[in-house]
C-alpha cells in the first residue's frame, strides 16, 4: 500500500482497462478547477556522464546539441523575469550532470536567491543527485521546491540507466523532503515499459508523497538507444496512464511536460479536465514547447483558474 491512497496495484490495473471515459471520470474526482504554470531555463547544457537511453545530454551519445557551461546570473534572471510575464508561478534552473558542479554550486545558490527576490515567483531547481551537505545548503539558500525524477518504475530502471540506480534517486527524494523542500518528482511516459509498469510507477509515486508529478513523454532523440520509441505509447494509453496516476496520488499536481505536443489538443484538454492541473510552459531542455500565450488560452477556454 503506498501513503497517498489505499488502493493496490490489482485495482489500479482494473482501473486502467476500463472504459476511458468511464475512468477519466473517476480521475476528474480528485481535479480542482485551477492551473498552475512553471517554467524553466536551461542553465547548463550537455556532456552528461550518465547513460540514460533517453537523454540528448548523455556524453555516451553522439547527438546534436550545442553543449555549454553554467549560464549567467544575468541570463538566469532575465528568464525568471519573462517567465513570470507569463504567468508562471514557478521558475527551474536545470543543470546537466549526475551531480551539481561543485565549482558553480555557489553561484547556483545565488540565482536561487535572485529568483526568489522576483515577486510572486517560487523556486525551483534541478541539478541532479544531491548529498547532504547540497541539500542542506540548498535549503538554506531558501529554494521552494526540488525537482528530480524517478522517470520510470523501479523495476524497469536498470534497462533505462546503468551508471546510477533508482536508489540513489529516491534518497535525492528523501533528502529534498528532510530539509523542508517541497519536491517535484516524475516519470518519462514510452520508453519500452509495460502497462504493468505504468503502474507501478504509480504506486512508486505514491510512495514518495511528490508535491507535483511531471509528466514527460519520450521525444526520441536521433543517435540514442531510443530513437525510433515513437511507437512504444499512443495517446489513448497516455491518458490512461495520467487518471491513474491522479488516482493513486490525489494530493500530488500532475504537471504536463516534456513531450506533451504528442497529444492532440483535445486529448490536452481532456488531460486538463480529468487529471493535470500543472503545465510547464514554453520550452523545454532540449526540445521545443507550446508559447504560453497559447497555454493561457487552452486554460481560458476551459474555463478554469490560472494560479498566479
Amino acid at each position: 500500500m503506498s501513503a497517498q491512497t489505499e488502493i493496490n496495484k490489482d485495482e489500479l490495473l482494473k482501473l486502467y482497462n476500463m472504459d476511458l471515459d468511464e475512468l477519466l471520470n473517476i480521475s476528474s474526482k480528485y481535479v480542482q478547477n485551477s492551473v498552475e504554470f512553471c517554467s524553466l531555463v536551461n542553465a547548463r547544457n550537455g556532456k552528461c556522464s550518465q547513460n540514460c537511453k533517453y537523454c540528448a545530454q548523455s556524453s555516451h551519445y553522439r547527438t546534436d546539441i550545442e553543449s555549454y557551461p553554467l549560464v549567467s546570473k544575468d541570463t538566469v534572471k532575465k528568464a525568471a523575469i519573462d517567465a513570470k510575464a507569463h504567468f508562471a508561478t514557478r521558475f527551474a534552473i536545470v543543470t546537466s550532470g549526475k551531480t551539481p558542479d561543485e565549482s558553480d554550486f555557489e553561484t547556483m545558490l545565488q540565482m536561487i536567491k535572485e529568483v526568489n527576490k522576483i515577486d510572486w515567483l517560487k523556486s525551483c531547481a534541478s541539478i541532479g543527485i544531491l548529498n547532504e551537505e547540497q541539500a542542506e545548503k540548498l535549503a538554506k539558500a531558501g529554494l521552494k521546491r526540488f525537482h528530480h525524477n524517478i522517470n520510470t518504475s523501479r523495476s524497469y530502471y536498470p534497462e533505462i540507466c546503468t551508471t546510477h540506480t533508482f536508489e540513489d534517486r529516491v534518497n535525492t527524494c528523501r533528502l529534498v523532503k528532510k530539509y523542508g523542500m517541497e519536491l517535484c518528482c516524475g516519470v518519462i511516459l514510452g520508453m519500452g515499459e509495460s502497462i504493468e509498469q505504468r503502474i507501478e510507477m504509480a504506486l512508486n509515486l505514491a510512495e514518495i508523497e511528490p508535491n507535483s508529478i511531471p509528466i514527460n513523454i519520450l521525444m526520441p532523440i536521433p543517435e540514442t538507444p531510443f530513437a525510433n520509441y515513437l511507437n512504444k505509447i499512443d495517446e489513448e494509453n497516455v491518458l490512461r496512464t495520467l487518471a491513474v496516476f491522479k488516482i493513486a496520488n490525489p494530493k500530488s499536481v500532475l504537471r504536463f511536460c516534456g513531450g506533451r505536443m504528442r497529444l492532440s489538443k483535445e486529448n490536452q484538454e481532456k488531460a486538463l479536465l480529468s487529471c493535470v492541473e500543472g503545465i510547464m510552459t514554453g520550452n523545454y531542455l532540449t526540445t521545443t514547447g507550446t508559447a504560453p500565450k497559447d497555454d493561457i488560452l487552452m486554460v481560458k477556454k476551459l474555463n478554469k483558474k490560472i494560479i498566479f
